[in-house]
């Protein structure tokens, strides 16, 4: 699976101010972000997957398909905390072009180790593409566990996990016991140079959607061992990155992307769009990036 190593990116979900989605938008961030990233992810938290119904997801993932620049690899999104409901949605999901899967750990009922692991084992038996595992414990309200992660490693048709714990010792117990081939991913823009340092491969990034070029340069030199010139080009992005979840994502990355006329910031309740005082804050520091 090295065709999912550096940037990868969770790609917005466009709306019109009526909540219909924006497909001459969404079309424009595929232009704008193949200039910089290495494959697509299509329907995670970032494209507001929870709020938008069965057939809207198929309609967003066929879209990306036909209308993908660079021909780029795709990973499209399924997830939950209703097993037996995903593996529904995986059966009656059409894979052909998908590469992988990938899918979150299961939310607020916080399940134990058993359990996460028996759900992905469900997950990756049922897909037809490979799965990537994803921790967000900011999201979930449960941390899986390094040994977890290690565990369902072993399974032939899991190959990889988007880690956002933001826990390095816990990544690395991963980079140094992980089988051979087993992708390790950022899941955190500001954290992917040091997580390339000690065996991370790149990163799913929210931030790429509005600069793909960067995150081209930051991760290329990261994987190349050339840290001086990652780190020079994430700073670029540190003072932005910190506004962009202030008030949930993605609300500031869309808010962003309409600064530069990429698509509307509107978003689907109950999230909403950007306060003033969160606006200027943003406008500051994209005035800043120029």
């Amino acid at each position: 699976m090295k065709k999912l190593a550096g940037t990868g990116v969770a790609l917005v979900t466009p709306f019109h101010s009526d909540g219909a989605i924006d497909f001459a938008s969404l079309k424009k961030l595929l232009n704008h972000t193949a200039k910089g990233v290495d494959y697509y992810v299509v329907m995670g938290s970032t494209g507001e997957a929870a709020t938008l119904a069965k057939e809207e997801k198929k309609e967003v993932l066929q879209f990306v398909l036909k209308n993908n620049p660079k021909k780029l690899p795709i990973v499209y999104g399924i997830g939950g905390n209703n097993t037996a409901a995903v593996l529904d949605e995986i059966r009656a999901t059409n894979f052909r072009g998908v590469s992988a899967l990938l899918s979150m750990s299961p939310y607020y009922n916080k399940p134990s180790q058993e359990g996460i692991y028996q759900h992905f084992k469900k997950i990756a038996d049922t897909s037809p593409v490979p799965v990537i595992l994803y921790n967000i414990p900011g999201r979930t309200a449960s941390n899986m566990t390094a040994a977890t992660t290690l565990r369902l490693a072993q399974h032939k048709n899991i190959v990889g996990m988007k880690e956002a714990s933001g826990n390095i010792e816990q990544c690395m117990k991963i980079a140094k016991e992980k089988p051979k081939g087993f992708l390790l991913i950022s899941g955190d823009d500001m954290l992917t140079v040091p997580l390339c340092s000690v065996g991370g491969v790149g990163v799913i990034s929210v931030l790429a959607n509005a600069y793909p070029e960067v995150f081209k340069r930051m991760t290329e030199s990261a994987l190349a061992g050339n840290f001086s010139k990652a780190t020079s080009e994430c700073f670029k992005l540190l003072d932005i990155n910190g506004p962009m979840y202030e008030e949930g994502n993605p609300t500031g990355v869309k808010y962003l992307l309409s600064l530069m006329n990429i698509c509307k910031p509107h978003l689907r309740l109950p999230l909403v769009e950007s306060s003033a005082a969160l606006k200027k804050k943003i406008e500051k520091a994209y005035s800043q990036t120029k």
